[in-house]
């Protein structure tokens, strides 16, 4: 008998339970030192570039929540793991054209990198048409306000890529529910810096839009700095699955 594609070997298995205990308790602290309740903060295992039999593994270890970033690498590997018989939500977290919209939507549960209105368009319309139910969105900000790095920018009256503007686009798409807000920490930035002005964004988004609570941000080297400005969901990739294979 051989081993399934999605299989993962003992010593495999038991690596990643080591990692995933570690970030577990660093969350918890992390937690506890920002007066947090631990069950704010969840965790997305990054797996890009890991194979599908990691999130196999990752899933019976109790993870329910799996981040990819480029679309041809998850789509095949969300199949695999659905054809290995194992449940996850999947996060797309990296930056999407709008041409692989219609494929995000066949798998993807949260699109975390939405920062403009034609590619919240783009989603609403594929999520129409092959989905049962509406597709989490959150707005990916630009913390800088350098739009051309990705993301909306805080309080720009842009048409297309102001967060105002981008916010109530999918807010007012049938296909799309606005769940929050993700960001990423500019180059050049301290984490300290860039989460306490991702507050800032966030306080004044959910005055507008108070049902959108969630706050990705914050990966496997500032989780901390994350939780004690607010994120509920953290990005943890290396931390706890190791050194990333070479992109291909």
């Amino acid at each position: 008998m051989t081993d399934s594609p999605a299989s993962v070997r003992p010593d495999r298995r038991a690596e990643i339970a080591a990692g995933l205990a570690r970030v577990r308790s660093r969350i918890a602290d992390a937690c506890a030192a920002a007066g947090r309740d631990r069950t704010g903060v969840t965790l997305i295992a990054v797996t890009k570039t890991y194979p599908a039999g990691d999130v196999v593994a990752l899933t019976g270890l109790g993870v329910t929540d799996v981040g990819e970033n480029r679309d041809q690498e998850a789509a095949p590997k969300a199949a695999e793991v659905a054809a290995a018989g194992v449940e996850a939500r999947w996060h797309f977290i990296g930056q999407l054209q709008r041409n692989k919209a219609k494929s995000v939507v066949r798998y993807a549960d949260v699109v975390h990198s939405v920062d403009s209105v034609r590619l919240a368009r783009a989603l609403d319309a594929a999520s129409g048409s092959v989905r049962d139910r509406p597709l989490d969105v959150l707005v990916q900000v630009s913390i800088d306000g350098d739009a051309a790095r990705g993301g909306a920018v805080p309080d720009a009256a842009d048409p297309d890529t102001g967060l105002p503007a981008v916010a109530e686009s999918v807010a007012g798409a049938d296909g799309l529910r606005l769940a929050g807000l993700m960001a990423v920490a500019p180059l050049g930035w301290e984490a300290e810096r860039a989460f306490a002005r991702l507050a800032e964004v966030a306080e004044a988004f959910r005055a507008a839009h108070p049902h959108a609570t969630a706050l990705s941000a914050g990966m496997s080297g500032d989780l901390e700095i994350a939780i004690r400005y607010g994120a509920t969901h953290v990005r943890v990739g290396s931390a706890l699955l190791g050194m990333r294979p070479t992109l291909r």
